[in-house]
C-alpha cells in the first residue's frame, strides 16, 4: 500500500466539522458511529436524518415538514421530491448575518478592488429588490446576466433568488452565439449585462455585442447595464438602462423574505453542449442548499470566519459553488482576469494579501504550475489549510507537485461531480490521508458504486460511476423537455433507475477514486476500455510537451488511438515519438500506445478549462461538430481538418 502525501494531526481531527456532525448524529439517534465509512454507511441508510441533520446541525432557516417522499416502485427517480410543503427562501440563508464582518472582497486583473461587508450586502440587496419588482420580475421568471466574477453578480443573484426568480449566467467571453444559444431556450425578461473586462492584460470592450443580443433573444423586456467602466456611449436598444444612473433612486430597507417550496427552482446552468445546443438544467434551491453546506463544511472543513477563493468564472458552476460559502459566514474572494497575468504564480499573492485559508482552482492550474517549475515561497501561504481541485483529473504528479512546492502541510482535496448535480459525488475528507492521485472518499449521502457493463458493483477495477439513491441536488427538470425524456435519457439510459454519471473510474484499496477521464471518449482499442487519463499521466514526465489530447479514431471495427501534442520550442521527430510511445509503452500497456502523434499548435479545451477530446474525435471521425461557441477557442480546431484521411 503507498504512502500517504499528508495525514491529519489529531487535533486537526478533532476539531474537524464532520467529527463534530459524527457526534451530533450519536446523540441524536443513539448511535455509535466510529468512522467515517460508519456515517457515510449510515447517511445512505437513513436519508430523510441525514438531510434533516445537515438542515439542523448547519441552523438552516426555513421549516422543514416531515413528509420526506420516498421513492415509489413504480415512478421513475426523476419524479422523486424531498421534503414536500416545506419552506425555505434560498438568498435569507446566505444573509442571516447582518454584522459588519467581511462578507465578500472582489479583485480585478487591473489591479482595483473594493469590498462589503454583511451588513452592506444586506442593503444593496435590498436595493435591487425593489428594482428588479420594478421591472416587472415576479416568481418564476428567470433573470439572466452576462457579467464578470464581481460583487455586481453577487448581489443580483441574491436579489433575484430573494423573490423566487430564477438565476441564469454566461461570463461576458461568451461569444453572441454562445450566449444567445443558452438564453434563447430560457426565455429570460432582464438580463444583465457588463460593459467590459480585462483579460490577460488587456480591456475586452462588451458593449457591440449588447444589440446583437437583444436581437436574437426576443423574450427580454429591460437590459441593465452595470456601466462599471467609464467608455465612450454608444448607440444602445432602447431596452437598455443603465443600472447605476438609476440605482440611487432606491433606499435600502430591511428584506422580507417570502419563503418557497423546498423544490422551488433556482439556478439554470447549462452543458458545455458541445455536441449540440447546450442542454438547460433547472436546479432547485433546498437541493442545492443542503447538498453546498454539506460539502462546504462536512467535505471542505470551512467554518464562520474563512476567508476562501475559488478561481472561476460566472459561467462556471463553481461560481455558484463559490457564492454558497455565504451559507457558513466566511469572506468569500472574487477575481477577475488571467490567473497567469502578469506572472503564472498571481494567485498566490491573492493567498498572502488576504490571509486565504481555503484555494480553490481547477486541475489545469496546478498542471500549468508544474510544467513551469513553479516553486511557491512559505510566506505566500502560511494562511492555506486546503487545496481544492476539481475540472479535470489531478495527476500523482501534480499531488506530489502541491507537497513537494506549494506546501507540506495542506489537505489537497481533489473534488468530482458536475454542473448536472451543482455539486461533488466523490470529495475530501478533513480526516483522512492524502494519497497519490486519489480522491479521499464518496459524498456522503450518496450511494456511489464502481459498475461494469453489466452493471455489476466491482472494486479495484475501473468501471462506470453511478449513484443508486435519488439526492437532493439531482435536476429539477430540463428546459423544453416533454416528459423528462431528455433528462431520462442522459443520466438513465445505461442502468434503470441509477444515475449514471459518464465518468470512467476506479475505487482503491484506500476507499478513494481515481477518475480516468469521461466514459463517453474512454478509448476502446481491441476491446480493451483505456482512460484518456492513464496516456496523460505518462506525458506530464515528460518536459517537453506542454498538453496533449488522446482520441479514438475509427478504423474497421476498431479503434486506433491518435495523441495529438504541444510542444515546448521543439519539433516533433521521428526520435520523440519513439521516446513518446516507448514511455507509455513502459508505464501502462502496449494497448495505450498511440498509433500515431501529431504535432499541433493548440488543444481545444472548453470554456471551464477541460479538454474537448470529443470535438477532435469528431472531426477525425468525419462527424458533425456543433456549437463550437462552447469552446474557449474555436479557432483551435481548424489544424485537426488537415488531419482526415
Amino acid at each position: 500500500m503507498k504512502k500517504p502525501l499528508w495525514k491529519p494531526n489529531k487535533n486537526q481531527i478533532a476539531n474537524s466539522t464532520v467529527v463534530k456532525f459524527k457526534k451530533y448524529i450519536n446523540d441524536k439517534f443513539n448511535k455509535h458511529l466510529v468512522t467515517q465509512n460508519d456515517l457515510h454507511s449510515w447517511s445512505v441508510e437513513n436519508q430523510k436524518d441525514f438531510w434533516e441533520s445537515i438542515f439542523y446541525f448547519h441552523k438552516l432557516k426555513g421549516q422543514l415538514s416531515k413528509n420526506f417522499k420516498v421513492l415509489g416502485i413504480k415512478q421513475h427517480i426523476t419524479n422523486t421530491l424531498f421534503f414536500l410543503n416545506s419552506k425555505i427562501n434560498f438568498a435569507e440563508n446566505f444573509l442571516k448575518n447582518n454584522s459588519n464582518d467581511i462578507a465578500v472582497i472582489h479583485c480585478s486583473e487591473d489591479g482595483s478592488s473594493n469590498k462589503l461587508t454583511y451588513k452592506q450586502l444586506n442593503r444593496e440587496v435590498s436595493k435591487v429588490i425593489k428594482l428588479l419588482k420594478k421591472l416587472g420580475v415576479r416568481e418564476k421568471d428567470v433573470v439572466a446576466s452576462v457579467l464578470n466574477n464581481d460583487i455586481d453578480a453577487l448581489i443580483f443573484m441574491l436579489a433575484t433568488t430573494s423573490i423566487g426568480a430564477i438565476w441564469s449566467t454566461c461570463s461576458p467571453d461568451f461569444g453572441i452565439d454562445g450566449i444567445s444559444d443558452r438564453f434563447e431556450q430560457i426565455k429570460p425578461k432582464v438580463l444583465i449585462c457588463t460593459d467590459g473586462y480585462f483579460y490577460n492584460g488587456k480591456f475586452h470592450d462588451f458593449l457591440n455585442k449588447i444589440n446583437q443580443i437583444i436581437k436574437k433573444i426576443r423574450s427580454i423586456k429591460h437590459v441593465l447595464l452595470t456601466n462599471r467602466f467609464e467608455l465612450p456611449k454608444v448607440k444602445l436598444d432602447d431596452k437598455v438602462i443603465f443600472f447605476r444612473e438609476i440605482y440611487s433612486h432606491y433606499s435600502a430597507e430591511k428584506i422580507k423574505f417570502k419563503r418557497y417550496d423546498f423544490n422551488h427552482p433556482i439556478y439554470i446552468l447549462f452543458t458545455s453542449g458541445t455536441t449540440g445546443k447546450p442542454k438547460c438544467i433547472v436546479h432547485r434551491s433546498g437541493g442545492v442548499l443542503l447538498q453546498h453546506v454539506k460539502e462546504q463544511s462536512l467535505h471542505c472543513n470551512i467554518k464562520k470566519g474563512d476567508v476562501i477563493f475559488f478561481y472561476t468564472t460566472t459561467g462556471w458552476m463553481m461560481w455558484n459553488w463559490l457564492m454558497s460559502n455565504l451559507l457558513l459566514e466566511t469572506t468569500i474572494i472574487l477575481y477577475d482576469g488571467s490567473p497567469n497575468y502578469p506572472k503564472i504564480d498571481r494567485l498566490f499573492l491573492l493567498v498572502k494579501k488576504f490571509k486565504i485559508n481555503i484555494f480553490g482552482i481547477a486541475a489545469k492550474y496546478i498542471e500549468n504550475l508544474r510544467n513551469n517549475k513553479i516553486k511557491v515561497s512559505n510566506d505566500k501561504v502560511k494562511s492555506l489549510r486546503a487545496i481544492l481541485s476539481t475540472g479535470s483529473p489531478l495527476s500523482s504528479e501534480c499531488f506530489e507537485y502541491v507537497y513537494k512546492n506549494i506546501k507540506k502541510n495542506v489537505h489537497l482535496a481533489s473534488i468530482s461531480g458536475g454542473t448536472d448535480i451543482l455539486s461533488c459525488f466523490v470529495s475530501g475528507d478533513p480526516t483522512l490521508p492524502v494519497y497519490s492521485g486519489e480522491i479521499q472518499s464518496k459524498s456522503l449521502g450518496m450511494d456511489i458504486k464502481v459498475y461494469d457493463e453489466q452493471g455489476k458493483s466491482v472494486f479495484e477495477k475501473k468501471g462506470e460511476l453511478v449513484c443508486k439513491n435519488f439526492i437532493p441536488s439531482m435536476p429539477l427538470r430540463f428546459i423544453n423537455d416533454k416528459d423528462n425524456k431528455k433528462y431520462i435519457n442522459t443520466y438513465f439510459n445505461k442502468y434503470a433507475n441509477i444515475w449514471w454519471h459518464g465518468d470512467f473510474i476506479e475505487s482503491t484499496k484506500n476507499n478513494g477514486f481515481i477518475i480516468y477521464g469521461r466514459s463517453d471518449t474512454t478509448l476502446n482499442p481491441g476491446g480493451i476500455r483505456i482512460g484518456t487519463s492513464e496516456i496523460y499521466r505518462q506525458l506530464e514526465k515528460i518536459n517537453y510537451i506542454i498538453e496533449a489530447a488522446a482520441v479514438g479514431k475509427k478504423v474497421s471495427n476498431d479503434i486506433q488511438i491518435i495523441l495529438f501534442v504541444v510542444l515546448n520550442n521543439i519539433k516533433l521527430t521521428n526520435n520523440v515519438t519513439l521516446e513518446i510511445k516507448n514511455k507509455i509503452k513502459r508505464h501502462t500497456s502496449l494497448r495505450h500506445v498511440p498509433h500515431e502523434i501529431y504535432q499541433v499548435k493548440k488543444i481545444p479545451r472548453t470554456k471551464s478549462g477541460k479538454i474537448s477530446e470529443k470535438t477532435i474525435s469528431n472531426i477525425i471521425n468525419k462527424e458533425n461538430i456543433s456549437n463550437l461557441n462552447a469552446l474557449e477557442d474555436p479557432l483551435s480546431i481548424n489544424e485537426y481538418k488537415k488531419f482526415i484521411d
